[in-house]
Protein backbone atom coordinates (compact mmCIF):
# COMPACT_ATOMS: atom_id res chain seq x y z
CA UNK A 1 0.00 0.00 0.00
CA UNK A 2 2.65 2.10 0.17
CA UNK A 3 4.33 1.49 -3.61
CA UNK A 4 2.87 3.77 -6.26
CA UNK A 5 1.37 1.15 -8.99
CA UNK A 6 0.68 2.16 -12.73
CA UNK A 7 -0.98 -0.19 -15.63
CA UNK A 8 -2.72 0.02 -18.79
CA UNK A 9 -6.46 0.88 -18.07
CA UNK A 10 -7.75 0.59 -21.46
CA UNK A 11 -8.09 -2.36 -23.81
CA UNK A 12 -5.06 -3.35 -25.93
CA UNK A 13 -6.25 -2.76 -28.87
CA UNK A 14 -6.01 0.06 -31.38
CA UNK A 15 -8.54 2.83 -30.34
CA UNK A 16 -9.03 6.61 -30.14
CA UNK A 17 -7.67 7.13 -26.66
CA UNK A 18 -5.55 4.84 -24.38
CA UNK A 19 -5.48 5.29 -20.47
CA UNK A 20 -2.27 4.63 -18.38
CA UNK A 21 -3.24 4.85 -14.28
CA UNK A 22 -0.92 5.97 -11.69
CA UNK A 23 -2.32 5.60 -8.16
CA UNK A 24 -0.05 6.12 -4.94
CA UNK A 25 1.57 8.62 -2.96
CA UNK A 26 4.41 9.45 -5.38
CA UNK A 27 1.85 9.74 -8.14
CA UNK A 28 1.80 13.45 -8.87
CA UNK A 29 5.26 13.18 -8.89
CA UNK A 30 6.18 10.68 -11.02
CA UNK A 31 4.32 12.04 -13.42
CA UNK A 32 6.10 15.20 -13.35
CA UNK A 33 8.97 13.53 -14.05
CA UNK A 34 7.65 12.53 -17.92
CA UNK A 35 4.73 15.14 -18.39
CA UNK A 36 5.66 18.61 -20.11
CA UNK A 37 2.71 20.84 -19.39
CA UNK A 38 1.62 23.21 -22.63
CA UNK A 39 1.19 26.22 -20.32
CA UNK A 40 4.44 26.94 -18.83
CA UNK A 41 3.37 28.39 -16.35
CA UNK A 42 2.10 24.89 -14.97
CA UNK A 43 4.84 22.66 -13.30
CA UNK A 44 4.09 19.60 -10.97
CA UNK A 45 4.12 21.42 -7.62
CA UNK A 46 2.13 23.97 -8.39
CA UNK A 47 -0.93 22.09 -10.48
CA UNK A 48 -4.55 22.17 -9.04
CA UNK A 49 -5.38 19.20 -7.91
CA UNK A 50 -8.71 17.29 -10.09
CA UNK A 51 -7.80 19.61 -13.09
CA UNK A 52 -7.16 18.33 -16.48
CA UNK A 53 -3.80 19.49 -18.42
CA UNK A 54 -3.07 19.03 -21.90
CA UNK A 55 0.50 18.73 -22.69
CA UNK A 56 3.27 15.79 -23.89
CA UNK A 57 4.72 12.67 -22.60
CA UNK A 58 8.70 12.97 -23.12
CA UNK A 59 11.55 10.38 -22.15
CA UNK A 60 14.19 12.73 -21.74
CA UNK A 61 14.68 14.91 -24.70
CA UNK A 62 12.45 12.91 -27.41
CA UNK A 63 8.39 13.51 -27.21
CA UNK A 64 6.34 10.04 -26.93
CA UNK A 65 3.17 11.42 -27.42
CA UNK A 66 0.52 14.41 -27.13
CA UNK A 67 -1.64 13.52 -24.10
CA UNK A 68 -3.96 14.62 -21.14
CA UNK A 69 -3.31 14.26 -17.64
CA UNK A 70 -6.15 14.19 -15.04
CA UNK A 71 -4.38 14.82 -11.18
CA UNK A 72 -6.87 13.70 -8.75
CA UNK A 73 -6.38 14.29 -4.95
CA UNK A 74 -7.07 11.65 -2.91
CA UNK A 75 -9.52 10.11 -1.16
CA UNK A 76 -11.80 11.82 -3.67
CA UNK A 77 -10.53 9.27 -6.14
CA UNK A 78 -11.48 5.35 -7.71
CA UNK A 79 -8.45 4.08 -4.93
CA UNK A 80 -8.95 7.00 -2.44
CA UNK A 81 -5.54 8.03 -3.35
CA UNK A 82 -3.49 10.24 -5.34
CA UNK A 83 -4.16 9.33 -9.04
CA UNK A 84 -3.23 10.71 -12.23
CA UNK A 85 -4.65 9.22 -15.10
CA UNK A 86 -2.46 9.49 -18.38
CA UNK A 87 -4.86 9.90 -21.30
CA UNK A 88 -2.79 9.23 -24.82
CA UNK A 89 -3.43 8.14 -27.98
CA UNK A 90 -4.99 4.40 -28.20
CA UNK A 91 -1.85 2.46 -30.10
CA UNK A 92 -0.70 -0.63 -28.20
CA UNK A 93 2.46 0.01 -29.14
CA UNK A 94 2.94 4.12 -27.81
CA UNK A 95 0.73 2.79 -24.36
CA UNK A 96 3.38 0.12 -24.00
CA UNK A 97 6.40 2.76 -24.52
CA UNK A 98 4.41 5.04 -21.76
CA UNK A 99 4.16 2.98 -19.27
CA UNK A 100 7.84 1.40 -19.38
CA UNK A 101 8.56 5.34 -18.78
CA UNK A 102 6.34 5.04 -15.56
CA UNK A 103 7.39 2.07 -14.26
CA UNK A 104 11.18 3.41 -14.58
CA UNK A 105 10.53 6.70 -12.85
CA UNK A 106 9.56 4.88 -9.95
CA UNK A 107 6.38 3.44 -9.68
CA UNK A 108 5.36 -0.71 -9.99
CA UNK A 109 3.70 -2.73 -12.62
CA UNK A 110 0.32 -2.94 -11.20
CA UNK A 111 -0.88 -6.42 -9.87
CA UNK A 112 -4.78 -7.90 -11.25
CA UNK A 113 -7.42 -6.32 -9.39
CA UNK A 114 -4.93 -4.02 -7.41
CA UNK A 115 -6.59 -0.53 -8.02
CA UNK A 116 -10.29 -1.97 -6.81
CA UNK A 117 -7.95 -3.88 -4.21
CA UNK A 118 -6.76 -0.75 -2.96
CA UNK A 119 -10.19 1.08 -3.35
CA UNK A 120 -11.66 -2.07 -0.54
CA UNK A 121 -8.83 -1.83 1.93
CA UNK A 122 -9.16 2.34 1.62
CA UNK A 123 -12.57 2.05 2.99
CA UNK A 124 -14.20 3.34 -0.14
CA UNK A 125 -15.96 0.80 -0.69
CA UNK A 126 -16.75 -3.19 0.67
CA UNK A 127 -15.73 -6.05 -0.32
CA UNK A 128 -20.01 -7.18 -2.09
CA UNK A 129 -19.35 -3.50 -4.47
CA UNK A 130 -15.89 -4.59 -5.25
CA UNK A 131 -17.18 -7.83 -6.56
CA UNK A 132 -19.63 -5.85 -8.39
CA UNK A 133 -17.15 -3.38 -10.37
CA UNK A 134 -15.89 -7.26 -11.96
CA UNK A 135 -19.99 -7.93 -12.39
CA UNK A 136 -20.62 -4.56 -14.26
CA UNK A 137 -16.88 -5.45 -16.57
CA UNK A 138 -18.76 -8.78 -17.40
CA UNK A 139 -22.23 -7.83 -17.90
CA UNK A 140 -24.09 -9.43 -20.94
CA UNK A 141 -27.19 -8.00 -21.18
CA UNK A 142 -29.13 -4.85 -19.86
CA UNK A 143 -30.72 -6.74 -17.02
CA UNK A 144 -26.93 -8.40 -16.04
CA UNK A 145 -25.74 -4.58 -16.41
CA UNK A 146 -28.75 -3.38 -14.41
CA UNK A 147 -28.22 -5.47 -11.41
CA UNK A 148 -24.30 -5.27 -10.88
CA UNK A 149 -25.20 -1.32 -11.44
CA UNK A 150 -27.22 -2.05 -8.16
CA UNK A 151 -25.06 -3.95 -6.07
CA UNK A 152 -21.98 -1.56 -6.69
CA UNK A 153 -24.52 1.07 -5.32
CA UNK A 154 -24.69 -0.75 -2.16
CA UNK A 155 -27.45 -2.68 -2.26
CA UNK A 156 -26.44 -6.15 -1.07
CA UNK A 157 -24.07 -4.57 1.27
CA UNK A 158 -26.86 -1.76 2.90
CA UNK A 159 -29.15 -5.14 3.42
CA UNK A 160 -26.12 -7.37 5.05
CA UNK A 161 -24.78 -4.14 6.65
CA UNK A 162 -28.20 -3.84 8.64
CA UNK A 163 -28.45 -7.16 9.33
CA UNK A 164 -25.27 -7.64 10.99
CA UNK A 165 -25.62 -4.70 13.38
CA UNK A 166 -28.84 -5.98 14.44
CA UNK A 167 -27.57 -9.47 15.43
CA UNK A 168 -24.04 -8.33 17.23
CA UNK A 169 -26.60 -5.57 18.85
CA UNK A 170 -28.26 -8.64 20.79
CA UNK A 171 -24.80 -9.86 21.32
CA UNK A 172 -23.76 -7.09 23.01
CA UNK A 173 -27.01 -7.27 24.88
CA UNK A 174 -26.37 -10.60 26.04
CA UNK A 175 -22.80 -10.23 26.88
CA UNK A 176 -23.18 -7.15 28.85
CA UNK A 177 -26.14 -8.52 30.88
CA UNK A 178 -23.56 -11.59 31.67
CA UNK A 179 -21.08 -8.59 33.52
CA UNK A 180 -23.68 -6.74 35.19
CA UNK A 181 -26.32 -9.30 35.94
CA UNK A 182 -27.06 -6.59 39.06
CA UNK A 183 -28.36 -3.91 36.69
CA UNK A 184 -29.26 -6.17 33.49
CA UNK A 185 -32.37 -8.89 33.42
CA UNK A 186 -31.93 -10.97 30.82
CA UNK A 187 -35.60 -12.26 32.17
CA UNK A 188 -38.08 -12.92 29.36
CA UNK A 189 -35.12 -11.96 26.74
CA UNK A 190 -35.01 -15.48 25.16
CA UNK A 191 -38.38 -15.32 23.97
CA UNK A 192 -37.75 -11.53 22.32
CA UNK A 193 -34.72 -13.32 21.08
CA UNK A 194 -36.91 -15.88 19.20
CA UNK A 195 -39.16 -13.46 17.65
CA UNK A 196 -36.04 -11.05 16.37
CA UNK A 197 -33.95 -13.80 14.86
CA UNK A 198 -36.77 -15.47 12.53
CA UNK A 199 -37.12 -11.82 11.03
CA UNK A 200 -33.45 -11.86 10.80
CA UNK A 201 -34.07 -15.48 9.22
CA UNK A 202 -37.07 -14.17 7.02
CA UNK A 203 -35.35 -11.35 5.32
CA UNK A 204 -32.16 -13.51 4.78
CA UNK A 205 -34.48 -16.17 3.28
CA UNK A 206 -36.09 -13.59 1.14
CA UNK A 207 -32.28 -12.85 -0.53
CA UNK A 208 -31.66 -16.60 -0.84
CA UNK A 209 -35.16 -16.80 -3.14
CA UNK A 210 -33.55 -14.18 -5.71
CA UNK A 211 -30.08 -16.27 -6.01
CA UNK A 212 -31.45 -18.82 -8.73
CA UNK A 213 -32.61 -15.44 -10.87
CA UNK A 214 -29.55 -13.36 -10.37
CA UNK A 215 -27.31 -16.23 -11.07
CA UNK A 216 -29.08 -16.47 -14.50
CA UNK A 217 -29.02 -12.89 -15.14
CA UNK A 218 -25.50 -12.65 -14.39
CA UNK A 219 -23.79 -15.35 -16.18
CA UNK A 220 -26.70 -16.07 -18.88
CA UNK A 221 -28.59 -19.30 -19.08
CA UNK A 222 -26.78 -22.22 -20.31
CA UNK A 223 -29.60 -23.33 -22.99
CA UNK A 224 -29.02 -26.63 -25.25
CA UNK A 225 -30.73 -26.80 -28.46
CA UNK A 226 -32.22 -30.82 -28.85
CA UNK A 227 -33.58 -32.74 -31.70
CA UNK A 228 -32.94 -35.30 -34.22
CA UNK A 229 -30.91 -34.27 -37.29
CA UNK A 230 -32.83 -32.39 -39.51
CA UNK A 231 -34.97 -30.75 -37.16
CA UNK A 232 -33.74 -27.35 -37.83
CA UNK A 233 -31.86 -27.33 -34.73
CA UNK A 234 -29.06 -25.21 -36.38
CA UNK A 235 -31.12 -23.35 -38.49
CA UNK A 236 -32.56 -21.92 -35.47
CA UNK A 237 -28.83 -21.07 -33.56
CA UNK A 238 -28.88 -18.86 -36.62
CA UNK A 239 -31.87 -17.59 -36.22
CA UNK A 240 -31.60 -16.60 -32.14
CA UNK A 241 -27.49 -15.26 -33.20
CA UNK A 242 -28.89 -13.09 -35.94
CA UNK A 243 -26.25 -14.40 -38.17
CA UNK A 244 -24.72 -17.66 -39.76
CA UNK A 245 -23.41 -19.43 -37.06
CA UNK A 246 -23.81 -22.78 -37.95
CA UNK A 247 -23.93 -24.44 -41.04
CA UNK A 248 -27.40 -25.32 -42.33
CA UNK A 249 -27.50 -28.60 -45.03
CA UNK A 250 -30.10 -30.71 -46.25
CA UNK A 251 -27.53 -33.54 -44.93
CA UNK A 252 -28.44 -35.28 -41.94
CA UNK A 253 -26.08 -35.54 -39.26
CA UNK A 254 -24.09 -31.93 -40.63
CA UNK A 255 -23.74 -31.00 -37.07
CA UNK A 256 -21.24 -33.70 -35.06
CA UNK A 257 -20.25 -31.47 -32.45
CA UNK A 258 -21.27 -28.51 -30.18
CA UNK A 259 -21.54 -25.27 -31.39
CA UNK A 260 -21.72 -22.12 -28.83
CA UNK A 261 -23.05 -18.66 -28.63
CA UNK A 262 -24.03 -15.87 -26.85
CA UNK A 263 -27.39 -14.18 -27.66
CA UNK A 264 -29.91 -11.92 -25.83
CA UNK A 265 -33.08 -12.75 -25.84
CA UNK A 266 -35.45 -9.77 -25.26
CA UNK A 267 -32.81 -8.74 -22.62
CA UNK A 268 -32.32 -12.39 -20.96
CA UNK A 269 -28.77 -13.63 -21.84
CA UNK A 270 -28.71 -17.20 -23.43
CA UNK A 271 -25.33 -19.58 -23.44
CA UNK A 272 -26.60 -21.42 -26.67
CA UNK A 273 -25.34 -24.74 -27.46
CA UNK A 274 -26.30 -26.25 -30.26
CA UNK A 275 -25.95 -30.12 -30.47
CA UNK A 276 -25.46 -33.34 -32.94
CA UNK A 277 -28.58 -34.67 -33.80
CA UNK A 278 -30.23 -37.15 -31.60
CA UNK A 279 -30.55 -40.46 -33.18
CA UNK A 280 -29.63 -44.60 -32.86
CA UNK A 281 -25.99 -44.70 -35.41
CA UNK A 282 -23.20 -46.85 -36.31
CA UNK A 283 -21.13 -44.26 -37.19
CA UNK A 284 -18.56 -43.86 -34.20
CA UNK A 285 -17.76 -40.32 -34.36
CA UNK A 286 -21.65 -39.37 -34.63
CA UNK A 287 -22.07 -41.08 -32.09
CA UNK A 288 -19.80 -40.04 -30.11
CA UNK A 289 -21.66 -36.23 -30.70
CA UNK A 290 -24.71 -38.14 -29.75
CA UNK A 291 -23.46 -38.89 -26.41
CA UNK A 292 -21.65 -35.18 -25.90
CA UNK A 293 -25.17 -33.40 -26.53
CA UNK A 294 -27.19 -35.37 -23.68
CA UNK A 295 -24.10 -34.79 -21.70
CA UNK A 296 -24.22 -30.89 -22.09
CA UNK A 297 -28.14 -31.05 -21.68
CA UNK A 298 -27.97 -32.95 -18.14
CA UNK A 299 -26.09 -29.52 -17.04
CA UNK A 300 -28.30 -27.13 -18.70
CA UNK A 301 -30.34 -24.37 -17.23
CA UNK A 302 -32.90 -24.50 -20.22
CA UNK A 303 -33.36 -27.19 -22.75
CA UNK A 304 -34.92 -26.28 -26.36
CA UNK A 305 -36.24 -29.58 -27.86
CA UNK A 306 -36.74 -29.46 -31.70
CA UNK A 307 -39.51 -31.09 -33.53
CA UNK A 308 -40.26 -30.82 -37.13
CA UNK A 309 -43.81 -30.24 -37.68
CA UNK A 310 -43.30 -31.37 -41.64
CA UNK A 311 -42.79 -35.08 -40.06
CA UNK A 312 -44.26 -37.62 -37.59
CA UNK A 313 -42.70 -38.37 -34.72
CA UNK A 314 -40.72 -41.15 -34.63
CA UNK A 315 -38.51 -43.06 -31.70
CA UNK A 316 -35.36 -40.35 -31.86
CA UNK A 317 -38.24 -37.76 -30.74
CA UNK A 318 -39.56 -39.94 -28.42
CA UNK A 319 -36.45 -40.12 -26.74
CA UNK A 320 -36.03 -36.40 -26.87
CA UNK A 321 -39.98 -36.42 -25.05
CA UNK A 322 -38.32 -38.68 -21.89
CA UNK A 323 -35.54 -36.85 -21.55
CA UNK A 324 -36.99 -33.31 -21.19
CA UNK A 325 -39.14 -34.63 -18.60
CA UNK A 326 -38.93 -33.15 -15.01
CA UNK A 327 -36.23 -30.91 -16.71
CA UNK A 328 -36.80 -27.33 -17.60
CA UNK A 329 -37.57 -27.27 -21.43
CA UNK A 330 -39.14 -24.97 -24.14
CA UNK A 331 -40.33 -26.95 -26.80
CA UNK A 332 -40.17 -25.89 -30.57
CA UNK A 333 -42.18 -26.82 -32.96
CA UNK A 334 -39.85 -26.30 -36.23
CA UNK A 335 -41.28 -25.37 -40.24
CA UNK A 336 -44.53 -24.07 -39.18
CA UNK A 337 -44.40 -22.53 -42.98
CA UNK A 338 -44.33 -26.14 -44.21
CA UNK A 339 -47.95 -28.27 -44.31
CA UNK A 340 -48.29 -30.02 -40.54
CA UNK A 341 -47.84 -33.41 -39.96
CA UNK A 342 -46.94 -33.21 -36.65
CA UNK A 343 -49.57 -30.64 -34.89
CA UNK A 344 -48.99 -28.70 -31.89
CA UNK A 345 -51.75 -30.75 -29.97
CA UNK A 346 -49.78 -34.03 -30.68
CA UNK A 347 -46.84 -32.71 -28.33
CA UNK A 348 -49.04 -31.12 -26.13
CA UNK A 349 -50.31 -34.04 -24.74
CA UNK A 350 -47.12 -36.02 -24.48
CA UNK A 351 -45.24 -33.16 -22.63
CA UNK A 352 -46.08 -30.70 -19.70
CA UNK A 353 -43.43 -28.18 -21.28
CA UNK A 354 -44.75 -25.16 -22.86
CA UNK A 355 -44.86 -25.79 -26.72
CA UNK A 356 -43.62 -22.95 -29.21
CA UNK A 357 -44.41 -22.65 -33.17
CA UNK A 358 -41.45 -20.94 -34.61
CA UNK A 359 -40.41 -20.76 -38.30
CA UNK A 360 -36.23 -20.55 -38.64
CA UNK A 361 -37.06 -19.91 -42.17
CA UNK A 362 -39.93 -16.94 -42.03
CA UNK A 363 -38.27 -15.46 -38.55
CA UNK A 364 -41.79 -16.14 -36.57
CA UNK A 365 -42.01 -17.36 -32.98
CA UNK A 366 -39.37 -15.57 -31.32
CA UNK A 367 -41.06 -13.42 -29.09
CA UNK A 368 -43.36 -16.20 -28.00
CA UNK A 369 -40.06 -18.40 -27.25
CA UNK A 370 -38.80 -15.32 -24.74
CA UNK A 371 -42.05 -14.98 -23.25
CA UNK A 372 -41.89 -18.47 -22.09
CA UNK A 373 -38.43 -18.67 -20.85
CA UNK A 374 -39.32 -15.62 -18.58
CA UNK A 375 -42.43 -17.49 -17.41
CA UNK A 376 -40.69 -20.62 -16.94
CA UNK A 377 -37.48 -18.77 -14.97
CA UNK A 378 -39.17 -15.66 -13.53
CA UNK A 379 -43.14 -16.07 -13.79
CA UNK A 380 -43.28 -14.16 -15.76
CA UNK A 381 -40.56 -10.72 -14.43
CA UNK A 382 -37.71 -10.25 -13.80
CA UNK A 383 -37.13 -9.08 -10.26
CA UNK A 384 -34.11 -6.59 -11.14
CA UNK A 385 -35.83 -3.35 -9.47
CA UNK A 386 -36.10 -5.65 -6.11
CA UNK A 387 -34.28 -4.24 -3.33
CA UNK A 388 -31.61 -6.63 -2.71
CA UNK A 389 -30.97 -9.57 -5.23
CA UNK A 390 -27.93 -12.08 -4.90
CA UNK A 391 -25.81 -13.10 -8.00
CA UNK A 392 -22.75 -14.68 -6.32
CA UNK A 393 -22.43 -18.57 -5.17
CA UNK A 394 -19.91 -17.50 -2.71
CA UNK A 395 -22.96 -14.54 -1.35
CA UNK A 396 -25.38 -17.04 -1.13
CA UNK A 397 -23.13 -19.55 0.60
CA UNK A 398 -22.47 -16.84 3.52
CA UNK A 399 -26.00 -16.20 3.93
CA UNK A 400 -27.15 -19.70 4.00
CA UNK A 401 -24.20 -20.05 7.03
CA UNK A 402 -25.68 -17.00 8.41
CA UNK A 403 -29.64 -18.75 8.28
CA UNK A 404 -27.94 -21.86 10.17
CA UNK A 405 -26.42 -20.40 12.75
CA UNK A 406 -29.61 -18.41 13.82
CA UNK A 407 -31.69 -21.52 13.51
CA UNK A 408 -29.19 -23.18 15.95
CA UNK A 409 -30.20 -19.87 18.18
CA UNK A 410 -33.54 -20.95 17.89
CA UNK A 411 -32.74 -24.38 19.00
CA UNK A 412 -30.81 -23.40 22.12
CA UNK A 413 -34.04 -21.04 23.02
CA UNK A 414 -35.94 -23.74 22.55
CA UNK A 415 -33.89 -25.84 25.08
CA UNK A 416 -33.48 -23.87 27.42
CA UNK A 417 -29.56 -23.56 27.29
CA UNK A 418 -27.85 -20.46 29.37
CA UNK A 419 -27.42 -17.31 27.44
CA UNK A 420 -23.84 -17.64 26.28
CA UNK A 421 -24.80 -20.26 23.79
CA UNK A 422 -26.63 -17.99 22.29
CA UNK A 423 -23.81 -15.68 21.50
CA UNK A 424 -21.60 -18.00 20.39
CA UNK A 425 -24.14 -18.89 17.15
CA UNK A 426 -24.95 -15.23 16.42
CA UNK A 427 -21.18 -14.32 16.68
CA UNK A 428 -20.60 -16.95 13.85
CA UNK A 429 -23.95 -15.69 12.23
CA UNK A 430 -21.91 -12.37 12.26
CA UNK A 431 -19.20 -13.58 10.61
CA UNK A 432 -20.83 -15.34 8.31
CA UNK A 433 -21.85 -12.19 6.62
CA UNK A 434 -19.20 -10.51 7.15
CA UNK A 435 -17.30 -12.16 4.89
CA UNK A 436 -19.78 -10.85 2.55
CA UNK A 437 -18.48 -7.10 3.12
CA UNK A 438 -14.96 -7.91 3.91
CA UNK A 439 -14.90 -7.25 7.15
CA UNK A 440 -14.40 -10.78 8.71
CA UNK A 441 -13.07 -11.92 5.40
CA UNK A 442 -9.43 -13.62 5.23
CA UNK A 443 -6.75 -12.35 3.46
CA UNK A 444 -6.25 -15.39 1.24
CA UNK A 445 -9.72 -15.00 0.06
CA UNK A 446 -9.67 -11.28 -0.57
CA UNK A 447 -6.31 -12.26 -2.60
CA UNK A 448 -8.62 -14.67 -4.48
CA UNK A 449 -11.20 -12.16 -5.24
CA UNK A 450 -9.24 -9.42 -6.97
CA UNK A 451 -6.86 -12.49 -8.68
CA UNK A 452 -9.84 -12.57 -10.87
CA UNK A 453 -9.79 -8.72 -11.85
CA UNK A 454 -8.61 -7.49 -15.43
CA UNK A 455 -5.23 -5.25 -15.51
CA UNK A 456 -5.46 -2.22 -14.58
CA UNK A 457 -9.04 -1.87 -12.65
Amino acid sequence: MTDTIAAIASGMTASGIGIIRISGPEAFLISGKLFRFADSKITIENVKPNTVHYGFIRDGKATLDEALLLFLKAPHTYTAEDTVEIDCHGGPFVMRKILELVLKNGARSAEPGEFTKRAFLNGRIDLSEAEAVMDVIEAKSDDALACSLRQLSGSVKNEITDIRKAIISEVAHIEAALDDPEHMDLCGYPEKLDKVTDDLILRLQKMLSTFEEGKIIKEGMLTVILGKPNAGKSSILNLLAGEERAIVTDIEGTTRDTIEETIRLNGIALRVTDTAGIRKTGDKIEKIGVEKALETAERADLILPVFDSSRPLDENDNKILDFIRGRKAVVLLNKSDLPSVTAETDLRKKTEAPVILISAKENTGIEQLADAVKELFFSGKLRINEETMITSVRHKEAIAGAVESLRLVKTSIKNGMPEDFFSIDLMDAASSLGKITGEDAADDLIDTIFSKFCMGK
